[in-house]
């Protein structure tokens, strides 16, 4: 019989590579979990142990994001009615958080939804990091513990020893996410504004800002195909910056992404493990958010607050 309000940590499908490191420092196993799947692509995932009255933590990163959803989803309502105490989905990477607004007409809310989805299947609480936008988490009808890639990026940054570091944004979008970096560093910041015809397809781009002489840093949340960064590393350079190096949270490089960055002038692409590689590539370096979520639960079990993991300027 599992202990009353005892912690159990469970992976979806997508996410077993990480959740095992999470588990790891966390200093638990992690919890058994059979999923069945049926010729027609139907699933059923079932908990091989009991979770009666156990705090759970379920850890599925949404990538491609239909069959990992819905993975996650049928292990949160399987979890509720096993009776668990209290069911924490734990994404990672938020897939559909690049629709969280109406930007033309007759659209839906992408991000809206799957928090509409969450709750339905008995979800009581949302650990995630770096959201491509921050009001997302107004989308929860319940708590959201919103964790900050820049408690791994700024101490691996700040090992480098560059002398005139700037930061810079790869679109007008990303402004408040550069600055709270800059900030780290007492640093300056420029901005790529770029102009796109279509989804993943830029017209035309300009720097805002002065880099000649500067190492820099473009900060973001997600790479897709590469593009908007890799052109704006280029723009960078062609303005005489020093060099250019990228932080970027979420890996999602589908298409050309990989040759993108090779043939680009990056110095290196920082990225995180909430996405595994699908390829290889001698500029990323993949930096892990496995301890930062083992903190975060933990911090949850015993009711202290997520913010002490965030790092202070």
């Amino acid at each position: 019989m599992a202990a009353i309000n005892a912690v159990k940590i469970f992976s979806g499908s997508a996410s077993n590579y990480l959740a095992k490191d999470i588990a790891k420092y966390y200093g638990k196993d992690l919890g058994a979990v059979t999923t069945l799947k049926f010729s027609d692509g139907e699933m059923s995932p079932s908990f091989d142990e009991s979770v009666r009255g156990c705090d759970v933590f379920i850890i599925q990163s949404t990538f491609p994001t239909a069959d990992n959803l819905m993975e996650l989803l049928l292990m949160i309502d399987a979890a509720r009615r096993a009776s668990a105490h209290y069911v924490t989905a734990v994404i990672p990477y938020f897939g559909y958080s690049r629709q969280d607004r109406k930007d033309r007409p007759r659209v839906g809310i992408g991000a809206k939804l799957i928090g509409n989805l969450l709750t339905a299947a008995g979800a009581d609480r949302l650990m995630t990091i770096d959201l491509h936008a921050g009001q997302i988490q107004g989308f929860m009808d319940f708590p959201v513990d919103h964790l900050e890639g820049n408690a791994i990026f700024v101490p691996y940054l700040k090992s480098l020893n560059l002398e005139n570091i700037i930061f810079a944004s790869p679109d007008v979008g990303g402004v408040v996410r550069t600055r709270n970096m800059a900030k780290f560093f007492n640093a300056e910041m420029v901005i790529c504004d770029k102009h796109r015809k279509r989804a993943n397809e830029i017209a035309s781009m300009q720097l805002i800002g002065d880099v000649k002489g500067a190492d820099v840093v473009l900060v973001d949340d997600l790479i897709d195909t590469g593009g908007t960064l890799c052109k704006a590393a280029q723009l960078i350079m062609d303005k005489g910056a020093n060099s250019v190096r990228a932080v970027v949270t979420h890996p999602v490089l589908s298409g050309k992404a990989y040759e993108n960055i090779a043939n680009s002038v990056l110095t290196e692409l920082l990225v995180t493990d909430t996405i595994p590689q699908k390829n290889t590539c001698d500029k990323i370096k993949v930096l892990s958010v496995a301890e930062l979520f083992a903190k975060a639960i933990g911090r949850i079990r015993d009711h202290e607050s997520i913010s002490s993991l965030f790092i202070k300027y």
